[in-house]
């Protein structure tokens, strides 16, 4: 696809996105939020497909249709009431999607080797933000999903000392972040043990976010989620 033709595509998704938002929040105009949601998001994959996918085209199709139908049946199924936990599993597996895009940018070496100094060091800090955020949208939405259909109790689990934990994995996220892109820097495939240990600190985090936030409140909390 030619490279103009890519950008007026994605700028056309952006302003449907936009409109998307605006519809949906509306009652009256929500179904028609939806359909622009839809297009932007058909535009947006065509555009990225048709640009940057060289070969492997049956796997990708594959991919797509069984992501799509999945998605249809669940959306199928559910009732009205029920559209907060579907949108929550749903984002988690969103935040799944960035942890494994992260990692699989880092382990392209190849790909990275036309990065140098400052470059190189806001790539890595792309990388490390992306899955640290997908991560805790991860953990933090499961556990929306599981109190919104009863699995999880919706009583708030509040631990002692609670938010000066959350300061503690907060800070130690930044320390093994700055640890990563020193050895990220260094060697290439540097930084691989502190990124993994990152992604178990944004995990803890996302859970104990949300497991000390009551039921009632989860819906709020699957709209901050969608906001990462």
């Amino acid at each position: 696809m030619p490279e103009g033709l890519a950008n007026v595509s994605y700028l056309g998704a952006i302003i449907l996105f936009i409109l998307a938002l605006g519809g949906l929040s509306h009652q009256e105009t929500a179904r028609r939020g939806n359909v622009c949601g839809i297009a932007g998001m058909l535009i947006a994959l065509l555009a990225t497909i048709w640009g940057a996918v060289e070969g492997n085209w049956a796997l990708l199709v594959a991919g797509l249709v069984a992501g799509g139908a999945v998605g249809f049946l669940l959306a199928r199924r559910v009732q009205m009431t029920q559209m907060p936990e579907l949108v929550a599993i749903l984002h988690s597996l969103v935040g799944l999607a960035a942890v494994l895009v992260g990692f699989a940018t880092f382990l392209d070496f190849e790909g990275a080797h036309h990065f140098t100094d400052a470059e190189k060091t806001i790539h890595d800090i792309e990388i490390y933000l992306g899955i640290l955020i997908g991560a805790v949208t991860f953990s933090g939405s499961v556990i929306a999903f599981g109190k919104l259909s009863g699995k999880i109790g919706g009583k708030p689990l509040t631990l002692p000392a609670r938010h000066w934990l959350n300061l503690g994995l907060l800070i130690l996220a930044i320390a093994v972040g700055v640890m990563f892109v020193r050895q990220s820097g260094a060697e290439e495939g540097g930084g691989l043990t502190p990124l993994i240990i990152m992604t178990v600190i944004a995990l803890v985090f996302g859970v104990h976010m949300v497991m000390a936030i009551g039921g009632a409140d989860m819906p709020v909390v699957v709209s901050m989620l969608n906001s990462y």
